[in-house]
């Protein structure tokens, strides 16, 4: 501390800091983005471990023997679908009653905000299912959950393996907490419209009829869903709603059973692999921790599992993956897996809370934790800082250089008349400044705002349709918007000052290190990539650079630019590439998800967007521009 405390040791500091700030933070910048590819080096990496004594062992004796028949329940099951044309809701009744559970219905429909044209709805309506075994020897205060959705793929064989488990945990003694069988119709928006319904709220104004019963607190959760009949491996997937993630202890069971039982498991479709010390196997490793980076930094929910999160519910979806492995699983063994699994959580004295909920997995056996992965964000953010300090001392010499040249015209004055033109003289006029930073976040509230609002004009006025209408407004208002700001201090107080554009800067520069700071204690993988992309765009702009290239530059690293070139990026990823025109279509239909993402479930990824980032960013674009 001594060297913060002697004045003459921190001028010399600040000068230090202040003529070498271009090396230190290009070389922050690169050390950033070389810690973080290093973290998929598996030596850099923690091995996965059991946090929660009651799960610390897998030596349970699974006895599951009903595959062929949960299959021919699946079949039964489908025949049944295909006849109603939807969900088979007496059928399902029926069958969960003969298996001895307490069964109860719940209807819900949902008016979207625009047509979802990936599954051509406008207006959803659907009844979920389930049943509730009650637990023989506890007070029944907590409960476990295991969900098939009812989609209009096929998950026919999730559904009768469902029913299977049901039948065979009916005859177990064991039970301590109550297990809920759940069909859910629709997917994402029967499960939201059951979750609200079984813990009294409403978040996303959906209409939905009260539960009839309902079990205890929930404890954890696992969503099934299988392709076909023929499984050669099981993936799990872990990404929540606004990239929230399970317990890691969660996931641990998964991988430990696995091991125990033989079955060939993944993470992101990907198979783990042994040679990390070569670059295949690095890349490997790359790829597969890139991958969660992506769906995390998304915020969008990718499976059933994800909305149990926003409960404090830690949930997962087990996905069963037909491809060309000549692996085989069959359901009795999947079977197996469930009831080991559902066996250790029945064992829990209190919630999962002993391992992490922040890490990244670049296997299904390593993972990296927080305290490995947030140097690499600090890194990328001391940048803003070390800009900001480089502001303030250059604004401070000039505030004082022109108070001592002021005061030195009026000596021979009165003191009140030195101090009132210093006053006036020596600092850039307020509303230089605010001006810009009010036009760019009502730009950006009307970014949030028109796109849903005059779908209806515009589809009055233009061939599209309202999913069109919606995406088309939102690109016509981010490109407007790069007008609006541009010399804007100059309508309300003539020349930008060159303190000016300095002080704009500044507060731009802090408020883009609070922004990512917050976002990152969020969704790590959001702040981060928005890091790599306006850190630089903080740091380098400034109205002395040449504007034709550098506007390029800036709208390269543009949040808009950013998303498509991440959709590009994750197709490289799941070694599906894709052409540009086909890329641009996933671009504008990512654009609809996202939005529609917000209004359906509560993801923040497209507010924080648009009312925060995109403005922050184009502060930087006025100051590139100010004179």
């Amino acid at each position: 501390m001594g060297l913060l405390s002697d004045p003459n040791r921190r001028r010399a500091l600040i000068s230090l800091l202040t003529r070498l700030n271009t090396p230190i933070c290009l070389v922050c910048y690169m050390a950033g983005v070389a810690w973080f590819m290093g973290l998929a080096f598996e030596p850099f990496t923690l091995r996965t471990y059991m946090s929660e004594n009651a799960m610390g062992s897998t030596m349970v004796e699974e006895r599951f023997p009903a595959g062929e028949r949960a299959l021919a329940t699946g079949r039964e099951f489908a025949a049944h679908k295909k006849k109603v044309g939807g969900m088979p809701v007496d059928w399902l009744v029926k069958t969960m009653q003969a298996r001895g559970l307490e069964v109860f219905t719940q209807s819900f429909s949902r008016t979207l905000p625009f047509p979802d044209e990936n599954k051509e709805r406008y207006m959803v309506k659907g009844t979920n299912v389930y049943g509730i075994l009650r637990a023989p020897r506890a007070p029944r205060t907590e409960a476990l959950v295991l969900s098939a959705p009812c989609s209009p793929g096929d998950n026919n064989q999730a559904v009768g393996l469902l029913l299977g488990l049901a039948q065979y945990f009916r005859n177990q003694i064991y039970w301590a907490k109550d297990i809920i069988f759940l069909v859910n119709e629709h997917d994402l928006i029967g499960m939201q419209a059951w979750l609200e319904g079984y813990h009294h709220t409403n978040t996303t104004g959906m209409d939905w009829s009260p539960l009839q019963g309902r079990g205890g607190s929930i404890q954890a959760a696992l969503s099934l869903e299988l392709s076909s009949d023929v499984i050669t491996s099981l993936d799990l997937v872990l990404e929540g709603l606004n990239g929230q993630l399970p317990n890691l202890d969660l996931a641990n069971l998964f991988y430990a059973f696995c091991q125990k039982i033989g079955v060939l498991c993944t993470i992101q479709g990907k198979l783990q692999r042994n040679d990390w010390d070569s670059v295949s196997g690095y890349s490997h490793a790359v790829q597969t921790m890139m991958l969660m980076v992506m769906k995390q930094a998304s915020g969008r929910p990718w499976g059933d599992h994800g909305l149990f999160l926003r409960y404090h519910i830690e949930a997962a979806t087990i996905k069963g993956i037909n491809s060309f492995r000549q692996y085989k699983t069959d359901a009795t063994t999947i079977g197996r897996l469930l009831e080991g699994m559902y066996r250790k959580l029945n064992n829990l004295l209190e919630r999962l809370h002993q391992s992490y909920f922040f890490y990244l997995m670049p296997s299904l056996s390593h993972f990296v934790s927080i305290g490995y992965y947030m140097p690499a964000f600090g890194l990328l953010t001391v940048i803003l800082l070390l800009r900001a300090l480089d502001l303030w001392v250059q604004l401070t010499h000039i505030f004082t250089g022109r108070y001592l040249s002021i005061y030195s015209a009026c000596i021979g004055n009165s003191p009140l008349l030195i101090k009132y033109v210093s006053s006036q003289q020596s600092s850039p006029g307020v509303l230089s400044v605010l001006t810009p930073l009010v036009i760019s976040h009502l730009t950006g509230v009307a970014l949030y705002t028109l796109p849903i609002r005059f779908q209806e004009m515009a589809v009055e006025h233009f061939p599209v349709s309202e999913t069109e209408a919606v995406v088309l407004t939102a690109i016509a208002v981010y490109t407007a918007g790069l007008a609006l700001p541009h010399n804007t201090h100059r309508f309300l107080s003539g020349e930008g000052t060159e303190q000016g554009w300095r002080v704009l800067k500044l507060v731009a520069v802090l408020y883009l290190a609070v922004l990512l700071g917050c976002t990152a204690l969020i969704n790590f993988s959001l702040g981060f990539i928005l890091a790599l992309t306006l850190v630089p765009v903080a740091a380098f702009v400034t109205p002395h650079i040449p504007k034709v290239l550098s506007a390029f530059i800036l709208v390269i690293l543009s949040p808009a630019c950013t998303l498509l070139f991440s959709v590009f990026f994750f197709q490289e990823l799941q070694e599906m590439p894709v052409s540009f025109q086909d890329g641009w279509l996933l671009y504008l239909s990512v654009i609809s998800q996202g939005i529609l993402d917000h209004f359906l479930y509560g993801s923040l990824v497209y507010p924080l967007i648009a009312l925060l980032v995109y403005p922050c960013w184009l502060l930087f674009w006025n100051i590139l521009f100010w004179k």
